[in-house]
């Protein structure tokens, strides 16, 4: 209790640096990862890649974050064995924001896509496990997430499969395919526009007070309606902008106005992604950075339940949008055209599958991997048109820097805990 008395400000103060550094290499790394489907199937430029990100990213992180941040800041450790040490909890925070903000810089400048998950779960396992004790850890809570990191690729590989199926069939097996294109699409937006705002609605406007109570009953009543609604919206304005898209003839490819048409629905699919991560991945800075501020605010209590300011999810949000800008177009390269040749129509079933399954990891608490579940979503749409489209050794260079993550993230945790530790006392 002494320590956090004395030493307060400045662990606050270094606790903000470790977040937003953390949050920058979420930015540089993950989010790469994240609109690299775009990028590589002609969509979007990596310029119109970055702008989308910058405004969906920050969107998705504040409104939809809070539920996340819950599960690493008090879902990990057993804060109740920390109570009569919480400067060993701040000490730990701290040391895991530093050591996976730095595992991401080391990997984005390699252009390496790892898991921001990966690097912020292993971390805070490897502090607590070594710096305070393995009953400290909540293995059961682990476990969960570890099973995640299996699952998620999983399912975003089997829902991109069954989307490249369904436009595979509704549209480019018909006699007039561009015609169905120009049908159906508005009906792919109006999907992503419903998903977005139903998890947004039922789950991310809880941390800033706001109830929507239609006198329906249950929240998931008072939410269809307006989420039906606002998708309808969304899908109106897509169809405004499709009016615009006239067919050519191509004769080297019958299909190039069909995938100008999923072009513009990519343009809905990465914004929806976008938001899509930084509701879910805007944890893995902001967690620990508000566990620190919870127990210096509180003068050394540490509590199971605590509010998320909304200074600290701002700070997490403004970290993500400064890596993405300033060095996000390297990791979007490498993932956007070296797993599997992407085209519009394939890259909107991969982004649509990935966001969805974030979403709702998102909406349940579970911090999922979003390079795992993207991956999944490409290797889906890759297996759509047979093994020989996918390039089997990128997938197997992917594979490894994710074994990697976890054992670095955790040493490094470990040196920095050690080293905070020495010079706090």
């Amino acid at each position: 209790m002494e320590i956090i008395a004395t030493y307060g400000p400045q662990f606050l103060g270094l606790a903000c640096i470790a977040g937003f550094f953390m949050a920058w290499g979420i930015g540089a790394n993950d989010v790469a990862n994240a609109m690299g489907t775009s990028v590589g199937s002609g969509a979007l430029t990596i310029r119109q890649a970055i702008l989308i990100a910058i405004v969906f990213e920050f969107l998705g992180a504040y409104f939809a974050g809070g539920e996340v941040t819950a599960t690493i800041r008090k879902g990990i450790i057993d804060p109740n064995l920390l109570a009569d040490t919480p400067e060993l909890l701040v000490y730990g925070m701290m040391s895991a924001l530093f050591a996976a903000g730095t595992w991401l810089m080391i990997a984005s400048v390699r252009g390496w896509p790892v898991s921001t998950t990966h690097s912020i779960v292993g971390a805070i396992v490897g502090f607590a496990a070594v710096g305070i004790s393995v009953e400290s850890v909540n293995w059961s809570q682990v476990t969960t997430i570890a099973a995640s990191w299996v699952i998620s690729p999983v399912l975003a590989g089997i829902i991109s499969f069954a989307l490249f199926l369904s436009v595979q069939r509704l549209i480019f097996d018909t006699d007039e395919p561009f015609r169905q294109a120009k049908r159906l699409i508005p009906v792919y937006i109006w999907i992503v526009g419903f998903m977005i705002s139903m998890v947004t609605i039922l789950k991310g406007l809880k941390h800033l007070g706001l109830e929507l109570d239609f006198g329906l009953g249950s929240k998931f009543a008072n939410a269809l309606p307006l989420s039906v609604a606002i998708g309808i919206l969304i899908a109106l304005v897509g169809a405004y902008f499709l009016r615009e898209i006239q067919y050519v003839e191509d004769e080297d490819n019958r299909f190039s106005s069909v995938e100008r048409v999923f072009g513009v629905l990519m343009v809905f699919t990465a914004c929806s992604m976008a938001f899509a991560h930084g509701s879910n991945d805007v944890a893995n800075a902001v967690g620990p950075l508000a566990a620190v501020a919870n127990i210096v605010q509180s003068r050394g209590l540490v509590s199971s339940t605590a509010p998320m300011p909304t200074w600290i999810l701002l700070t997490g949000a403004a970290g993500i949008v400064v890596g993405l800008a300033t060095y996000g177009w390297k990791v979007i390269a490498t993932v956007g055209q070296k797993i599997t040749e992407l085209t519009p129509s394939r890259g909107f079933a991969a982004t649509l599958a990935a966001a969805t399954t974030v979403v709702f990891a998102s909406g349940t608490g579970l911090p999922i991997s979003t390079t795992h579940t993207l991956v999944g979503a490409v290797l889906g749409v890759g297996l759509a048109r047979g093994i020989a489209a996918i390039d089997l050794r990128v997938i197997g260079s992917i594979f490894m820097s994710w074994l990697i993550t976890l054992p670095a993230g955790a040493v490094l945790a470990i040196i920095f805990f050690y080293t905070l530790r020495g010079i706090f006392g």
